[in-house]
Formats: C-alpha cells, structure tokens, sequence
C-alpha cells in the first residue's frame, strides 16, 4: 500500500487545477507549469500528472472517488486531518478518540500487527513513511512491527541502505521531515533485500507543500510518487516472489478544501472537501474494471479489511471494523 498524504481527487481524476495554476500566489511558474502538465483533453491532462496511475492502474484494476460521477470516497472519522486518516485506514475504525496529531500510541489493533500475527507472515510486514506519526499510528512499541520514519536511521547492514543513511543526514528538508524520496529507496531497498509479504509506503510532502500553498511544488510531489510507484510495480514484476501475485493500494488520508480556491491549502472540520478522498486497487484478485463509474458511498476505513480478505484472512480486533469493500475482491 502506497499513501499520498493528503492528495486531493480534484487533481486525481482532473489534472492540473488550472484556476490554481493561474493563479501567482501560488504558481510561481505558470507558463512552465502549463507546458508540463496542461492539455483541454481531461484524459491528456490527468494522465500528464500521474502518468502510472492513468496508464497502468486504470488499464488493470480499479479507480474509486469521482465525486462528478457520484462515485464517493470518505472519511468516516468527523476529524479529516492526518493521524485520525491514517488510523482509520489501518484499523478499519473510525475512533473518535483519537482526534489530533499528538505523538500517541494507538490504542487500535491496526491491520498490520494482525497479519504480522498470521502464519508466514510473522516479520513479513513493514512500513516506511516520512512523518514521525507512523510508529505511533502503528504502536509499533506493542507489536513489534518494523516501522522506519522521518528520522529514524536504518539498521541494516547493506552498503545501499548505509548509504541512505548518509543521504538522509545530509538532505535538506523543504518540508521538515525526510524528503519523500529517501522514505521511497529505503522502502524499496528493504524489499529487495528483506522480501516482506507486506509494504506500506506512506509520502508526506503533498501535504506539507498544500499547506504552504505551493501549488507547483504540490503536483510535482504528486508527479514524482506517481513515478516511484511506477518503479516499485517494475520491480515487483521483476521478482519472481511477486510478479503476478502482488496486490496495489494507492490512497491518503484526507481531503483538501475546494469549493473556496483558497482554502485548498487547508483541511479540517470547518472545511468543504477535507472529507472526499479516493483510491486505487491493482492485482491478480481485483477485476480490471478501470474508473469505477456507479454511483456509490464508500469509506476510508474499509480497506483494512480488504486488505487482509485480499491476503485470505479475515481481520478481527476488539475494536469496530468497518467491512471489506467487495468490489475489489473479485
């Protein structure tokens, strides 16, 4: 599983927001910006910005959370902000409990300790992200899971992963955390090297550049995960271990505001839009059914589920979890 924190759908199933790309205050580049990303035809135009996503993960699986097309994606959590999103998709519980961005141990049983308990898949499972939410989004102090964020080194003796080390010590940070980069290379080396049955890569700098309203340097981060993505597919099709066998989940955590152009940078509970999020699935249990057009309702908190009925287990924990999402699993 791959998240994009806080990418909005607007840019997922529109391209480039021109009335954004416009505008000076937060494009400072415009004409670069349109030769880049701009096309009138809306498939030209969405497939300019996430090439992969539109070229690959359309042909072959399955698009959730056009909103113009009735398709809805949501939050089931009332905060739409990060940690409660990110909790919500890993324990399948919308606990109003947890309601802010404090370094907390999650009190939620999340997916992921549940498959890291299951036969075969004990120290199977790992996670890289860029925000030093993860190790207490996942509580991995109880579970033991490997969780590598923001900070943290990488323990592996590996001159590639010694070498990132040496990367992430001496990177700038545009946006205070590790460049989303770094987190991708230590996700991919760990895969290479340590064969996991299960990954969860989670970027952090779609958000953070929304929030400092840099329209141009948001969908360039959007740009490049999409092209990391791309390569990870690449890879795992390169591997026997998972060529053909290995199941793709693309999403966030979040919305962002819309109907009031100013208030894209943001999210929350006073704003529009911080609820509509969407997804993508792609894998050998998954029908290639391309943009998903019904109209629907679906929500956040449903892919912890899925994701294990997708491994052949059902997920079970003392919290509420919301069902697995059966369109994905045939």
């Amino acid at each position: 599983m791959i998240a994009l924190d806080g990418m909005r759908w607007q840019e997922i199933f529109g391209g480039v927001d021109s009335s954004l790309m416009n505008n000076e205050i937060y494009t400072k580049d415009t004409k670069g910006m349109r030769k880049v990303y701009w096309a009138d035809n809306l498939l030209e135009r969405k497939s300019k910005l996430m090439p992969f996503l539109w070229g690959t993960v359309a042909a072959h699986g399955q698009l959730y959370g056009n909103r113009t097309l009735q398709n809805n994606v949501d939050v089931a959590n009332p905060y739409k902000f990060t940690y409660p999103g990110f909790s919500e998709t890993v324990t399948g519980n919308p606990d109003t409990a947890v309601n802010s961005n404090g370094l907390k141990k999650n009190k939620n049983i999340n997916v992921f300790e549940f498959l890291n308990q299951q036969k075969g898949y004990t120290d199977k499972v790992a996670t890289f992200a860029t925000s030093e939410l993860f190790p207490f989004i996942l509580n991995k102090w109880r579970n033991g899971l490997v969780v590598n964020a923001d900070t943290d080194s990488l323990p592996y003796n590996t001159p590639q992963m010694q070498l990132l080390n040496d990367m992430q010590k001496l990177a700038a940070k545009p946006t205070t955390e590790r460049p989303d980069l770094l987190t991708y290379f230590a996700g991919r080396e760990y895969l290479k090297t340590y064969r996991p049955k299960v990954l969860y890569i989670a970027m952090g700098e779609t958000d953070a550049f929304a929030h400092d309203g840099l329209y141009d340097q948001y969908l360039g981060a959007a740009h490049a995960e999409d092209a990391m993505i791309a390569d990870l597919w690449s890879i795992l099709q390169s591997l026997p271990q998972y060529k053909n066998k290995t199941t793709l989940i693309i999403t966030c955590d979040h919305g962002r505001g819309d109907k009031i152009k100013d208030q894209w940078t943001d999210h929350g509970v006073k704003i529009e839009d911080s609820g509509s999020i969407w997804f993508a699935v792609m894998g050998p249990d998954t029908s290639p059914l391309g943009e998903v057009n019904k109209p629907m309702q679906l929500y956040q908190g449903q892919l912890a589920a899925t994701m294990a009925e997708l491994l052949g287990f059902h997920f079970t924990a003392p919290q509420k979890i919301l069902p697995a999402i059966e369109n994905v699993l045939h």
